[in-house]
């Protein structure tokens, strides 16, 4: 397939808005000019904590709610650092106005797969969007890969760099690009890019940086896919599952080992 064949290509993302997943828009369009955005809504703050207290206790789903609450307010105090995030790795996450973009209320509704029908993607992307449950990924006829803010297997699910650094371990900062199935962060990697966190990073840079660095392997395997090359790769290193810190977690690491 030749470079203007690949072009000519038509892949699809699926995010929910924000910054990271518009980053990622824009660097995969400079490659697929016939990107189409498909965003789904996010999932109410109440079912998440009941879905989340179902499984850990409701002591840390709330716990985990006020840290979220946190992050999304305090944001606005690392402002300067996430422009120099954007600045050093030319990360553009301005919402582009050409770019098609369709609506659906959930990524497992069935207006997902009749906009696949319609759009009929080489790939499909997913960035920041709930998971996929195995029906919806079963009726999809292209491949379907993620990007990961973590290095799986080892920090699959949720802050993943933030974990990184509490286990000591950020030689495993970074993201990874894989592909879906049914479990959570659980499909065969296919590239993975670390990077080494400022200590003026926090919790609420790390997603950023993760993202803004990983833009790389995240359009070389949306090409890998689309010219039928993929390669997965089976990691052998062990597997967990992470969730938000809860907010004493979160305040304890910040106020012993400086870490936010």
């Amino acid at each position: 397939m030749t470079e203007r064949d690949i072009r000519m290509e038509t892949v699809a993302m699926l995010i929910q808005p924000g910054p990271n997943p518009e980053i990622v828009i824009n660097a995969v369009k400079t490659t697929f000019p016939n990107l189409v955005v498909i965003e789904e809504q996010p999932e109410s703050k109440k079912l998440f904590i009941r879905r989340r207290a179902k499984k850990l206790g409701w002591m840390q789903a709330l716990g985990q709610l006020a840290t979220m609450v946190v992050s999304k307010y305090g944001k606005r105090f690392t402002a300067k650092r996430a422009e120099e995030i954007l600045e050093e790795y030319g990360a553009n996450p301005s919402t582009d106005s050409t770019i098609r973009r369709i609506a659906i209320p959930s990524a497992n509704g069935p207006e997902l797969l009749t906009a696949l029908e319609e759009v009929r993607p080489a790939a499909l992307l997913l960035v920041s969007c709930r998971m996929m449950k195995a029906g919806t990924l079963a009726a999809i006829a292209c491949p379907v890969l993620n990007f990961h803010a973590g290095i799986n297997p080892r920090y699959r699910g949720l802050q993943g760099g933030y974990w990184s650094r509490i286990e000591r371990d950020e030689a495993n900062f970074g993201g990874t690009m894989h592909l879906v199935d049914p479990g959570v962060d659980t499909g065969d990697v296919l590239y993975q890019q670390r990077v080494t966190p400022s200590k003026r990073d926090t919790m609420h840079t790390y997603p950023l940086l993760q993202t803004a660095a990983s833009t790389g392997i995240i359009v070389k395997a949306m090409r890998d896919a689309v010219t039928g090359n993929l390669k997965p790769l089976k990691i052998a290193a062990p597997s967990r599952q992470w969730y938000h810190p809860p907010i004493w977690t979160w305040l304890l690491n910040g106020v012993t080992r400086g870490i936010w």
